[in-house]
């Protein structure tokens, strides 16, 4: 695997998005290429190198290729949109949209990433050392199709609204969470190994949700089931296990009911 770095030499005074942070845009160019490729500040189209130093020469493909981003990066955004294969380390905190509509490969980011990261992921994974913002691995805004696929791992806190119409996949959060989470879910993971706030699971029709810790308020719309043992990410421990959320529609398989199912650790 070739790796290519990006080091940020000039920061912008607004914020700069740059799709073309991938191993795909990055695939086959040597770093003099890489620097040519357009990024945005504003309504202004610049050539990356503008911004960046680039040094090293990407792989023949996405995933032959690795990118480390250096320096304060915390004002770009779409660093790994739409990524399919290969690798993406950035060492700073960073803003929205990380690994947005990925499909396959891996992000390492080594501080905290703002909101809407790993939106309507599909594959490959997102690690995030510190905290992650609103909206993580959710839908884009007036669409019904959140994360499907792929796992993010959360290493610190996570913000509201994290998993909103997920489909698939698991996010895991060492942490605590904020309001919303799994809102309209039909399918997906959430692991939560520190508290939930209020308003967990609200109108899910599938999917699963462990808590860990506590939740500050249960949705009325959660129904008691029984009490079991589970293992959950290395952790064995007993689970009051709940079903819901019971206002809302529900599918059918073979004759039985589908609902969403929510532990929480006793």
């Amino acid at each position: 695997m070739e790796t290519v770095t990006i080091t940020m030499k000039n920061a912008p005074a607004l914020y700069l998005e740059a799709d073309n942070v991938s191993p795909d845009a990055f695939a086959g160019k040597s770093a003099a290429q890489i620097a040519e490729l357009s990024v945005h500040e504003g309504n202004t189209t610049s050539p990356l190198g503008k911004y960046f130093e680039v040094t090293g020469n990407a792989g023949a493909t996405a995933a032959d290729t690795k990118i480390v981003v250096k320096g304060d990066v915390k004002k770009v955004k779409y660093l790994g949109f739409k990524m399919t294969a290969g690798e993406l380390v950035i060492e700073g905190n960073t803003d929205l949209y990380v690994g947005a509509w990925m499909t396959g490969g891996k992000i390492f980011a080594n501080g905290d990433v703002a909101a809407f990261a790993g939106l309507a992921l599909k594959g490959g994974e997102i690690t995030i050392e510190g905290n992650a913002g609103n909206y993580l691995g959710a839908a884009y805004r007036g669409d019904w199709r959140g994360m499907s696929g792929g796992r993010i791992l959360v290493k610190g806190n996570a913000g509201s609204d994290i998993g909103m119409y997920m489909l698939g996949g698991e996010i895991v959060v060492n942490g605590n969470i904020d309001v919303h989470a799994l809102t309209h879910a039909e399918g997906g993971r959430l692991v939560v190994k520190g508290n939930a706030k209020s308003k967990v699971g609200g109108q899910m029709v599938d999917g699963t949700i462990f808590i860990l810790g506590t939740i500050d308020l249960m949705m009325p719309g959660f129904k008691y089931v029984d009490t079991v043992e589970q293992e959950v990410d290395g952790v064995k421990a007993k689970f009051a296990h709940f079903i819901g959320d019971m206002g809302e529609r529900h599918k059918k398989k073979k004759g039985q009911v589908i609902y969403g199912n929510l532990y929480t650790r006793v």
